[in-house]
């Protein structure tokens, strides 16, 4: 049966004075040349008949339990919920988004150029290539072994060129695989649920207009070190209490501990996930204390997965890569990556390093395990993209590189200045593009919705990347030099 019925009704027509009404009469007086002929037409009106409710059809497959575990979406998304109820009180108001982890400069011409010149060689028979080797092209790897770990004792065969670190650290855990425990820092990018990211119409100034809301869609960007334990089976059930995994230690970093975990309190763990410069504290961990790590992971016989993202940010002497740190290379693998650096969060370039001397307990090379895992799930980083890679670690894209960095690094003190002017304790930002403001007493969400209704800047509530983040804000500074002005000035009017 036709999922529609046919129902004939006689009207009449457009051109008919019934139609037209006065509007008409008015008309034909005005225009005594024209008529227009009476008629009877016929319309054939579609009316909807209910379809019948089908039960989808299910496999027999079961699902990933593992999957199950994960959490759905909270903090980025309640962001974007009352970012969007106050946009929806305030229509006009000039939104300010101090809250992405995102860059928003260009990336420099000297990094495009490259990225172009190789895409167009594509286009010739001498240009073209196909498949590359699945760790990397070795000119980019070489100068990545010059450029960052010159004199460290590693070579560019310890070095996998990959399209991120988050996808880096996927693949680590499929080689660690699901027997393994791990430890993260609390607080950590972003607590133990997937985060989001708002993207729209944004403009030249990146604020969110009231109007482009319709445009609005949410991406997912799961939080690589957790979320990929999880899925392996790594951990127990979420316990909503404390918002937390069981079977996760969690290493608190406080102002008290200078944000590097009491190692005397840790459980002894296999793996151990360390970011430094840390993203959301933006606190750098010394020598002395990368030492105790390290001598920690020995003793304990683990090995640390350490994220150097922000590296590039550090203004003080305190250790770029955990490789400057005696007997790490026996400990320790390093991911990063140029998203932060040369703009590349769309790009898509990293690398990681996975020494020849980690070993695992029963001797075999760490590293021979995780190429067979580069080698199975991935077929290396894109051609054009190691050519955008290249040309960042030359002289003249490392000098543009520092430029966009020293950029970030003025919005960071711009930041940091006016904060510390009011009176607040502040942290970070010295050593990576996030302020971690301290309001004692008060909730994180709290203190996020005063400054959004008052102010129209977005910030980032501190207990949304842990338990260990409660009283704090994240803001970022990653954006338009004279949106990071205009929102000190009006941090300086709410609380001067």
């Amino acid at each position: 049966m036709s999922p529609t019925q046919l129902i004939s009704a006689p009207i009449s027509s457009s051109s008919s004075p019934a139609f037209f009404g006065a509007a008409s009469t008015s008309f034909n007086a005005r225009s005594h040349s024209v008529s227009y002929p009476s008629k009877r037409l016929s319309l054939c009106r579609c009316v909807a008949v209910p379809q019948e409710e089908k039960t989808a059809y299910k496999t027999s497959v079961s699902r990933n339990e593992n999957m199950a575990k994960l959490q759905a979406g909270y903090l980025f998304p309640e962001i974007a919920r009352r970012r969007n109820a106050h946009l929806s009180k305030n229509p006009d108001a000039k939104v300010i988004s101090l809250g992405i982890g995102d860059t928003t400069e260009p990336i420099p011409e000297v990094i495009t150029s490259a990225l172009s010149k190789r895409a167009l060689a594509l286009s010739t028979y001498e240009g073209y290539s196909g498949y590359g080797p699945e760790q990397g092209e070795k000119p980019l790897r070489t100068a990545i072994a010059s450029a960052f770990y010159r004199d460290l004792g590693i070579g560019e065969d310890d070095i996998f060129v990959s399209d991120g670190a988050k996808c880096d650290i996927s693949r680590l855990q499929m080689v660690f695989g699901s027997n393994v425990t791990i430890a993260v820092q609390d607080p950590s990018y972003p607590s133990p649920n997937r985060t989001y990211k708002l993207v729209g119409k944004l403009g030249e100034k990146d604020y969110m207009p009231c109007a482009s809301l319709v445009d609005a869609i949410i991406v997912s960007m799961p939080m690589a070190y957790v979320d990929s334990g999880v899925i392996m089976g790594q951990t127990g059930q979420f316990q909503k209490d404390v918002e937390k995994y069981g079977k996760i230690e969690y290493m608190r970093c406080t102002p008290e501990n200078g944000f590097f975990p009491d190692l005397s309190k840790v459980s002894r763990t296999d793996i151990i996930f360390f970011c430094s410069p840390n993203n959301p504290t933006g606190s750098a961990a010394t020598r002395e204390q990368l030492t105790k790590l390290v001598k920690f992971a020995k003793d304990n016989g683990s090995i640390i997965v350490y994220d150097s993202a922000y590296a590039m940010y550090m203004s003080d002497d305190n250790p770029r890569s955990i490789f400057e740190i005696p007997g790490a290379k026996e400990v320790a693998i390093e991911t990063s990556s140029f998203s932060k650096y040369a703009g590349f969060t769309g790009v898509r370039l990293g690398w990681t390093v996975v020494p020849k001397e980690l070993l695992f307990s029963d001797g075999f090379p760490v590293a021979k395990d995780f190429n067979r895992i580069v080698c199975t799930a991935f077929n290396g980083a894109s051609n054009i993209c190691q050519a955008g890679g290249l040309a960042c670690l030359s002289p003249e894209g490392l000098k543009a590189m520092g430029q966009v960095i020293g950029f970030y690094k003025e919005n960071t003190s711009i930041i940091m200045d006016t904060f510390n002017s009011l009176g607040f304790k502040v942290y970070g930002g010295k050593n990576a593009p996030y302020v971690w403001v301290h309001f004692p007493g008060r909730s994180s969400w709290d203190v996020f919705s005063e400054i959004l209704e008052k102010t129209h800047v977005v910030t980032t509530p501190g207990s949304g990347f842990g338990p260990g983040g409660e009283g704090f804000v994240r803001v970022s500074a990653f954006g338009r030099r004279e949106n990071i002005l205009e929102a000190c000035k009006r941090f300086k009017q709410l609380y001067k």
